[in-house]
């Protein structure tokens, strides 16, 4: 996992997100957890895409463009006529609680792997380094488009791409059908070498009752590489035989905690397919979510970035 200028391609969503700020108005942007991490692989120099489908309108245009600018690239962003993007707004109560309301049952990007054009898609994946997915971008599609993409997953690594994956348990996003989600988690969990997951999402969907728990019940999957996230506490990371709990460098009060696992999670992908162990990988994992958490939003400023 050490060439020079590894691409990885991230598949999911990228919404249209309006944040209330502290004057009491919307501010317009764009979010969604493979997005982000399409962005921060970019910003650490790795040749980054993402796959998604978008509309034919200005807002996804806007999307396009920012993946542009960050230097993401948009090969694999498929277009449909008079469609839109998901909608995503998060909000401030009058005592301070964040909430968050999304309208995606029409996005384009449900249909990924159901538009005529998937196959660019499949032929972008079968060329990459690393593919990267997440629970939220399973819970995107039908059980045709699951059965799609998981097929074109299994194919991809028997190329020899590497597949990492973060359950990212969003129990919206399945409608609360716990049994349809552990069994869509358990095929794609068949075909994954990296697995991300944060130990919150594990103890609701699974029960877990440990992060130890956690890579037991993976490693029964045969996931060689495993890191449980664990908010401010250590990072277990489990490979090459061992088990190693990963500190914290430094506790941080966050201003904002989103998009802290999606930029642990591109931290950790660009330090490995750049040639550095899972320790050392967490250590820069841990390094970018402790920059993020300390601005609002997804994306931090570029200009306070220190990407490795």
């Amino acid at each position: 996992m050490s060439e020079q200028k590894p691409r990885v391609i991230s598949v999911g969503e990228a919404l249209i997100e309006f944040v209330r700020g502290g004057d009491g108005r919307f501010g317009i942007g764009c979010s969604g957890d493979t997005f982000n991490v399409a962005v921060y692989l970019a910003r650490a120099g790795i040749d980054s895409a993402f796959a998604t489908a978008l509309g034919d309108d200005p807002y996804s245009e806007a999307i396009r463009a920012l993946a542009a600018a960050e230097g993401v690239a948009g090969d694999f962003m498929l277009r449909t006529r008079g469609r839109l993007p998901g909608l995503s707004v998060l909000d401030t109560d009058a005592s301070g609680a964040r909430h968050h309301y999304d309208w995606r049952d029409e996005s384009p990007a449900r249909e990924l792997f159901e538009l005529p054009e998937w196959g660019q898609v499949a032929e972008g994946l079968m060329k990459a380094k690393l593919v990267y997915f997440s629970g939220i971008t399973l819970s995107l599609y039908s059980n045709n488009g699951i059965g799609r993409f998981l097929a074109l997953i299994e194919m991809v690594r028997q190329q020899g791409v590497k597949v990492a994956f973060d359950g990212n348990f969003r129990p919206r996003g399945w409608r609360g059908d716990l049994p349809r989600t552990r069994t869509v988690f358990m095929e794609a969990l068949k075909r994954v070498d990296i697995a991300l997951p944060a130990y919150d999402d594990e103890a609701v969907l699974w029960g877990d009752p440990s992060p130890e728990a956690t890579v037991e019940r993976l490693q029964a999957f045969g996931i060689a590489e495993i890191v449980v996230k664990n908010g401010p506490n250590s990072a277990l990371v489990a490979a090459g035989g061992k088990n190693e709990f990963i500190p914290v460098p430094e506790v941080v009060v966050p201003v904002d905690p989103t998009a802290a696992g999606d930029s642990f999670n591109a931290a950790y992908i660009a330090a490995r397919v750049s040639g550095q162990g899972p320790a050392e990988a967490a250590g820069a994992a841990h390094r970018l979510a402790g920059q993020v958490i300390r601005h609002r939003g997804a994306l931090m400023p570029r200009a306070a970035a220190a990407v490795h």
